[in-house]
C-alpha cells in the first residue's frame, strides 16, 4: 500500500464564516489557525498549503479572560533608536480591533514559507458589514 501524497491540483479550498462575538481570543485564534493550515482535512500534509479561506466578523466584540483587558499590551520595535512602541489592548480594540485577532493568528502560525499565503486567506472585519455576508453559511 502506498502513502497518498496530495498534489497542488488536488487541493480544494472552502470558505468558513466565523462570528467572533463573545468568543475568547486565544481559543478562536487556534480554531482559525487549524482551518488556515488545513489540519481539519483528512489529506493534510505539512509541506503543502492545504488550508481554506476564513472570514471573521464582529472582531470588536472579542473577549479576553481574567484581567487581560486591563493588563495586556502589544509591543513593537522599528529597529531604530527610540523606535519602541507599546499599545494597550483597550486602545487597540477602539482603533483597529482587526489587528488584535490578526496578531494572535500570526503568532500561532509556524514561521515558514507558507505563513504569508495562509494569512492572505484570512479576512477580518470589525462589525457585521463585509462583502461576503450573503455568500456563506455561518459557523
Amino acid at each position: 500500500m502506498k502513502t497518498f501524497q496530495p498534489k497542488e491540483k488536488d487541493i480544494r479550498r472552502e470558505w468558513h464564516f466565523i462570528d467572533a462575538k463573545g468568543q475568547v481570543l486565544g481559543r478562536l485564534a487556534t480554531r482559525i489557525v487549524g482551518i488556515l493550515t488545513g489540519k481539519n482535512k483528512s489529506a493534510y500534509s505539512t509541506h503543502l498549503d492545504m488550508g481554506d479561506f476564513v472570514v471573521v466578523v464582529n472582531a470588536k466584540d472579542i473577549e479576553l479572560t481574567g484581567k487581560k483587558k486591563l493588563q495586556k499590551t502589544y509591543k513593537s520595535h522599528s529597529g531604530y533608536p527610540g523606535g519602541f512602541k507599546e499599545v494597550s489592548f483597550a486602545k487597540l480594540q477602539k482603533e483597529s480591533p482587526e489587528k488584535i485577532l490578526e496578531k494572535a493568528v500570526s503568532g500561532m502560525l509556524p514561521d515558514n514559507r507558507l505563513k504569508s499565503a495562509r494569512l492572505a486567506r484570512l479576512r477580518i472585519f470589525a462589525d457585521e458589514n463585509n462583502p461576503y455576508r450573503n455568500k456563506f453559511k455561518q459557523e
